[in-house]
């Protein structure tokens, strides 16, 4: 089975400090994440004066100020962006961003990031998703709020502007911190697999880890989840996030279930053939049984262990004449007809 690639989404759960940065880096890494996640994007460029706060934001940040007053707030620098690079490279994790407006594209691009992330938001961004394609990266895009129409016209407009659709990944997610367990749909992954013939992946916005450890069982080819240094502190996504030790445990969870997959092909492993001989059954003799009588159900029984002849063959072998004399219980070594 190809490797899950599980992303450790740092966000902006640096509450715009490098240093928490560079952290959330850190405990990445330490956690086994394959990539941890950052948001690039300039606050002027993205919201509007008039954009108001979503709920969740208000919950967590209070109803002062607009979005584009919060969001100023948790802007990374330029230089902030090639710290993280560098620390990435000494931690063996890659440095992975979602970009919100196309100077933060460009960015990305002059840091020579292998893939892009495409935000949920920007899914309907018609120029953003054409900036984005030309770049010639794989994508892992997205696709919270958003209708299987949506994802299918998104689609076609990277394909259009030159990202081919083998090398776009879509995320099911549900666009709500935290996600309640009846908003989650995972089946709508499988479904977007299915009628888009896509790669797909899974984002969690729920408490806790059950839901990516299904989505890995269910085929998710990517897994993000939000990761904080501590839930407790202020900030939009925190609630909505793991600490380090949860996200580790969530890291061995995905790998377990990644090596539980298989290949699918139904057959026994060197375990089970081992098993086989005490656990299945051999065709013997129920009594005695002298040369030349005839094999019945009467004279025949089925026992372990399975060294024997099959039971399979119970009816190749009822009707036929006894070759030799048996003793109660021996093999029935009849020749097969």
């Amino acid at each position: 089975m190809a490797h899950v690639l599980v992303i450790a989404e740092a966000g902006v759960n640096h509450n715009g400090s490098l240093q928490m940065a560079l952290e959330l880096v850190d405990a990445a890494a330490e956690a086994g994440a394959d990539a941890v996640k950052f948001q690039t994007f300039r606050a002027d460029l993205l919201a509007s004066a008039a954009a108001p706060k979503a709920v969740y934001q208000e919950e967590t940040t209070g109803a002062r100020g607009g979005q584009r007053e919060m969001l100023r707030g948790l802007e990374l620098s330029a230089a902030d962006h090639r710290e993280l690079v560098r620390r990435c490279a000494e931690r063996s994790v890659e440095f992975l961003s979602s970009p919100f407006d196309t100077a933060s594209i460009d960015l990305l691009a002059e840091l020579g990031l292998k893939r892009l992330k495409v935000p949920s938001g920007e899914l309907t961004d018609v120029p953003f998703l054409r900036r984005v394609a030309a770049l010639g990266l794989p994508l892992i895009v997205s696709t919270g709020m958003a209708s299987l129409e949506e994802v299918r016209t998104a689609l076609t407009v990277l394909e259009t502007a030159g990202c081919p659709r083998a090398r776009v990944t879509v995320l099911h997610c549900t666009t709500a911190y935290p996600t309640p367990m009846h908003d989650v749909n995972l089946r709508a992954m499988a479904t977007m697999r299915d009628a888009l013939d896509v790669g797909v992946g899974y984002s969690d916005h729920t408490q806790g880890f059950t839901v990516p450890v299904a989505a890995a069982a269910l085929g998710a080819s990517v897994i993000e989840k939000h990761l904080t240094l501590d839930r407790a502190l202020p900030g939009p996504d925190h609630r909505a996030s793991l600490e380090p030790v949860e996200f580790a445990t969530m890291v061995r969870a995905v790998r377990e279930v990644e090596a539980a997959l298989g290949d699918g092909i139904k057959r026994p492993t060197a375990a089970e053939l081992q098993n086989a001989i005490v656990a299945r059954k051999s065709i013997v003799a129920a009594r005695a049984i002298a040369a030349g009588e005839p094999l019945s159900a009467e004279n025949l029984t089925v026992k372990r262990p399975g060294t024997g002849m099959s039971p399979l063959l119970w009816d190749d072998v009822i009707g036929r004449v006894a070759s030799r004399a048996y003793a109660a219980d021996d093999f029935i070594e009849e020749p097969r007809p």
